[in-house]
């Protein structure tokens, strides 16, 4: 068995796949970053993230794919899902085996798995361009916290970009201890690290003194307009689930008590 230690982003995945076939390296398993224990006595094969090798695998898969399922592959990496390199790469060496296209071949494991994958990273970045809630900071910065299921912040960069091109933002996964910042000109990617997630204190000291005005004055609105005769707690969860309701400002009574 070998392992495969990489960087984790995905131009570093694709050029493992590149080695794997370059080195035929046989009965592979992919770590980030740190050789796992699990594997103590197999052999570790270190891969370089380089572009040129990533770009000649991305181009044999745009051979082989539609442009639907080219995406996928991209969605389901960002999935996190236990053992989606493996997965993927499973995927990725049935398409190089085959002379058609296999993505509609839904009896083969691999290629029902990141169907499966790419359609939950999808849902959850829907989810996020709907549940960011920004709270403005005494210097003019808005920010948000997000706890997503898979990495979405690339998939929902552009549409913040777009949407409030007017003022510096900044969003926070607080799960991956990394966020996204626009400078009104361009969107970074930035790291920041914290013992456990911003505490209330905190994030009480760096907020504008008028932003727990304004997120009560939301929370009476999104109380208002609510219709108490046509509550429906199953349908309201299945669209808004509980795991989201920390950091929305509607589901949150009195900031204070955070």
């Amino acid at each position: 068995m070998t392992q495969i230690l990489y960087d984790g982003s995905y131009e570093g995945w694709l050029t493992a796949i590149f080695e794997i076939y370059e080195y035929k390296l046989k009965d592979v398993v992919f770590a980030k970053e740190e050789i796992s224990n699990t594997l103590l006595f197999s052999n570790t094969h270190s891969v370089t993230t380089d572009e040129v090798k990533a770009n000649r695998v991305l181009n044999g898969l745009q051979e082989r794919l539609s442009h639907h399922g080219f995406n996928n592959l991209y969605f389901a990496f960002l999935s996190e899902l236990d053992q989606i390199e493996e997965i993927l790469f499973r995927f990725v060496a049935y398409a190089f085996a085959s002379k058609i296209n296999i993505e509609g071949d839904l009896s083969r494991s691999e290629v029902l798995n990141v169907k499966k994958a790419a359609h939950l990273t999808g849902k959850e970045s829907h989810r996020m361009k709907a549940f960011v809630r920004f709270k403005l900071t005494k210097d003019g910065l808005y920010y948000a916290i997000i706890e997503p299921d898979c990495d979405v912040l690339p998939l929902i960069e552009q549409h913040f970009k777009n949407r409030y091109a007017d003022q510096r933002w900044l969003i926070y996964d607080s799960k991956r201890k990394c966020g996204i910042y626009y400078d009104l000109e361009n969107v970074s990617t930035v790291e920041m690290q914290f013992e456990s997630n911003p505490s209330s204190s905190f994030l009480a000291e760096i907020n504008d003194e008028n932003e727990e005005f304004f997120e009560n004055l939301w929370r009476n609105y999104f109380k208002s307009v609510n219709i108490e005769s046509r509550k429906n707690t199953k349908l309201h969860i299945k669209h808004m689930p509980k795991r989201y309701w920390k950091n929305l400002t509607e589901k949150i009574p009195n900031l204070n008590k955070r």
